[in-house]
């Protein structure tokens, strides 16, 4: 069957037409496995990308660059659309899009928030959401509300599309974000609620899953938009293996712990980060970041060499091949003036008293930022 005489199909899994001559471009099929799926069921047809992705865990990288992402996401300024505008809580910096308003122009913007349920308990909701809040204004963007959720744990979802039903008022929805925030797996939430489908869109912990518009019908003719995924190369995502990843990245609910950080002392997050205390008043450092990420205490004056020494054995990630290839730990100073939370992003944080000078190291690239402590227990 000739694709000239065929009408276009698409990936159910990333959106990418469908084709069979091109092995490293969007969409490839092989024939024959093209020729098996029309003869069963089009609903069902991945390109090989996707099945890869599904079965194997295999990337299988493409030739797209930021710039088509961006003229598939320029479409929006166009349609009448509420904008659900999806980041990670762990990496609100690393989730930003530059010049999302450009894209949106008059169309609302709902912020959500994901990952809600791996934030420690003691944490208040009303907080973070006032935090991300200004967050976002300050890089210009004006939610008309914002949203918790858990996109892998279906938190909150009835209260997200209560929100959506609010602001879309009969109008589309095109839900954006960077790579690698959870954007298709809260897709993919929202379709099983509704409609009992499970993992319809392709997702993995690799950034940019998602090559074209997947368009899902609404029940009054209207339909949802996920966009493909903007690539933001300063996340903790684009410097670590999807295996690393699992390490660095919550899985569950954060257990704090607590650390007697003194003048000097270092901490290792892993080999992906660390904190040094430069000048505290008293020990200090309450440590926030995945369960299973292990934690080393050193000199400070003995760091470096303790790092070149141990990085991707006593202290990981990074692992195995992907050592050699990590970039540099770069260095971020900085004065608190009451307790702060020293934000890694896509990692966590770690929470040091007022009147404390501190440098937080993490890689090339990748934000070291303060913020009000988000659990103050004074």
């Amino acid at each position: 069957m000739s694709e000239s005489t065929q009408e276009t199909l698409y990936c159910i899994g990333c959106g990418a037409a469908i084709q069979t001559t091109a092995p490293q471009a969007a969409g490839y099929t092989p024939a024959s496995a093209l020729k098996k799926a029309l003869a069963t069921d089009t609903r069902d047809l991945y390109c090989q990308r996707c099945f890869r992705l599904r079965h194997y865990n295999e990337i299988v990288p493409v030739g797209l660059t930021d710039d088509d992402f961006r003229h598939l996401l320029a479409a929006i300024r166009d349609a009448t659309a509420l904008v659900v505008y999806v980041v990670d809580i762990f990496d609100l910096n690393g989730s930003i899009i530059p010049g999302l308003q450009r894209f949106v122009g008059d169309n609302p913007v709902l912020l959500v928030g994901n990952k809600e349920d791996v934030l420690p308990r003691q944490i208040r909701r009303t907080k973070v959401r006032e935090w991300m809040n200004q967050q976002v204004r300050a890089q210009g963007i004006k939610p008309v509300d914002v949203a918790l959720t858990s996109a892998k744990k279906g938190h909150s979802i009835d209260d997200l599309l209560a929100l959506i039903e609010k602001y879309r008022r009969g109008r589309d929805v095109y839900v954006v974000g960077v790579t690698n925030v959870g954007k298709s797996t809260l897709i993919n939430r929202i379709i099983a609620n509704n409609t009992g489908l499970k993992d319809l869109i392709t997702t993995s912990r690799f950034p940019g899953t998602t090559l074209d518009k997947i368009e899902i019908p609404l029940d009054d003719g209207q339909k949802m938009v996920d966009t493909p995924g903007i690539i933001h190369p300063e996340q903790m995502a684009h410097v670590l293996s999807g295996d690393d990843l699992k390490l660095v990245s919550p899985q569950r609910e954060i257990r704090p712990k607590g650390y007697q950080l003194g003048n000097g002392q270092t901490l290792f997050l892993g080999g992906v980060a660390r904190l040094d205390i430069i000048d505290a008043l008293k020990p200090t450092g309450t440590v926030y970041v995945d369960n299973n990420l292990p934690l080393h205490r050193t000199k400070t004056e003995n760091a470096e060499n303790f790092y070149a020494k141990h990085v991707g054995e006593l202290i990981t990630p990074p692992t195995g091949d992907a050592v050699k290839d990590f970039p540099p730990l770069v260095r971020h100073e900085f004065k608190t003036t009451a307790v702060t939370d020293i934000v890694f992003e896509g990692l966590g944080w770690v929470t040091v008293g007022a009147d404390t000078r501190v440098a937080g190291w993490a890689p090339r690239g990748v934000d070291v930022v303060t913020r009000p402590a988000m659990i103050n227990k004074k």
